[in-house]
């Protein structure tokens, strides 16, 4: 049997053709109740939320017909496929143990590139459900165990170890740092080191660097995953005895291309200066997590508009991971100018290194979002406020 305390009739092909065809407002299937006899609303609603969050986030999860969903807690806490992919390119081998298995979608790239994985899950619903999912995909070489994975493997040997402690906390909500996390890892960090080659911890995006540098021994690197210019997730490469260095790895996953960008820790990098010239450069987030500010200068030849600003500038059209724009007028942060230049105007609104918010200024300024037009509100190396009236270049 595969499943532990879960109702096998929602997997009746006319039940999974409901699931997946209804379209009305979940409050109304609550109201009417279950049109299936021996499955309550709560859980068909279960199904029809799970089938509708994978859409985007898990698209092979959403099309395999049938799949059982777990409460969409459990769904929204998984990686998503285009993370969960990045992961398994890290690392293969023979043997990988996911302590933390949850939904198993990392669980299911990993056992493309390891000959046998462990999926170890305490909850033993989740657990079933995941088994269930990992045969309806025909992989064969996942062993799903529901126990407490942290002291399943103290005895056991791996290739590779994968933790994703729980952001969750009883008292406090989402949280971010390690030691408010479930497993506290670094209370594990000896053992799990003794255990295999290569540990891979993934941690809250919102987790800064330095800090988890200074509760995390023998890190060689760390990955800052962005999808779509937003930051999902941070992933710490550690080997027993450390590196002498730490790779910085940034990627920013797109629709149709990736960005990639990698520097030293704490390696000294010169930047330049400069005023604002034909084009304009905005890192993608994955670099302004990893702190880049000095490196992009250095690497790609370009000057800082402020050291605090973060926007760069050049008179070439480079390739750059992040956003590029045409300079057609610097306009002076005043009264006059931006009543002639930008008052009662359409545009995109950004602002870096400048006091006021978007909002105030498209309510004092009255500007309307939208549009080709691109307004970058900053700060010049001289500490000048102006704006930068951009158009973006798209190719």
């Amino acid at each position: 049997m595969y499943f532990y305390i879960v109702n096998l009739s929602l997997l009746h092909p006319d039940v999974q053709t409901f699931i997946r065809n209804y379209s009305e407002e979940i409050s109304v299937l609550a109201l009417k109740g279950s049109p299936f006899e021996g499955i309550s609303a709560p859980e068909l609603i279960q199904q029809i939320e799970g089938f509708r969050r994978t859409k985007k986030k898990l698209p092979t999860w959403h099309q395999k017909d049938p799949i059982y969903f777990p409460p969409k807690l459990n769904v929204e806490q998984s990686s998503s496929e285009k993370t969960a992919k990045y992961k398994a390119s890290l690392v293969s081998g023979r043997s990988l143990a996911d302590c933390t298995g949850g939904f198993g979608v990392d669980s299911y790239y990993f056992s493309k590139v390891f000959d046998s994985v462990d999926h170890y899950e305490l909850d033993k619903v989740l657990s079933s459900i995941v088994k269930y999912n990992f045969k309806q995909f025909g992989i064969t070489n996942i062993h799903c165990v529901s126990t407490d994975g942290i002291n399943a493997i103290k005895d056991k040997k791996y290739e590779v170890i994968y933790v994703d402690p729980t952001r969750r906390h009883e008292a406090k909500g989402k949280v971010f740092f390690l030691k408010d996390c479930e497993p506290y890892i670094v209370d594990h960090l000896s053992n799990l080191l003794e255990n295999c080659d290569t540990l891979l911890l993934k941690t809250s995006p919102m987790l800064d660097i330095a800090v988890g540098l200074d509760e995390l021994d023998d890190v060689a690197q760390i990955h800052v995953v962005a999808v779509d210019n937003e930051v999902k997730e941070l992933l710490w490469v550690l080997r027993k005895k450390g590196s002498e260095t730490i790779e910085i790895k940034t990627v920013n996953i797109g629709k149709s291309s990736t960005e990639n960008f990698g520097f030293i820790y704490g390696e000294a990098a010169l930047p330049s200066y400069g005023s604002p010239r034909h084009y304009l450069y905005e890192p993608n987030r994955a670099l302004l997590k990893a702190g880049a500010f000095n490196n992009i200068s250095e690497v790609f030849h370009m000057d800082k508009l402020h050291p605090n600003s973060h926007l760069y500038t050049g008179d070439q059209l480079i390739d750059f991971p992040g956003r590029r724009f045409k300079i057609v007028q610097q306009i002076p942060y005043n009264k006059r100018d931006m009543k002639q230049y930008i008052s009662n105007s359409t545009a995109n609104v950004a602002t870096r290194n400048f006091l006021e918010s978007v909002k105030d200024l498209r309510k004092k300024w009255k500007i309307k979002d939208g549009g080709n037009r691109y307004l970058f509100f900053t700060t010049t190396l001289d500490d000048h406020k102006v704006v930068l009236d951009c158009i973006k270049v798209t190719a």
